[in-house]
């Protein structure tokens, strides 16, 4: 399964992970609480979020690489649309073969 990974430096890492999971929380079973979070947005693609201090980690799991790109760029758009006030540098690193 394609694995995309991106590591966010912000100081305000729990914030914008509880307000993203809130928000999918209308449409998705999503898990999480003030350090992790999981997003399921189908039975083979999800985003697993952990935050601490002063970063966000993201790990993208989707079932088909054609999918990875778009999915990538949903998770980015939502949390700069969160993050108005700070500059975001969201980069994704794939590894093609984890889990």
């Amino acid at each position: 399964m394609p694995v995309s990974v991106s590591v966010v430096k912000t100081d305000h890492a729990s914030r914008y992970m509880q307000q993203l999971c809130k928000h999918w929380s209308h449409k998705f079973a999503v898990e999480f609480d003030d350090k992790t979070g999981k997003v399921p947005f189908s039975p083979d693609s999800n985003v697993e979020f952990k935050a601490d201090e002063t970063t966000l980690q993201m790990t993208l799991y989707v079932a088909d690489a054609a999918n990875r790109e778009r999915m990538q760029n949903v998770v980015a758009e939502h949390l700069k649309r969160f993050a108005f006030r700070e500059e975001l540098d969201v980069v994704w690193t794939d590894n093609e073969g984890a889990l």
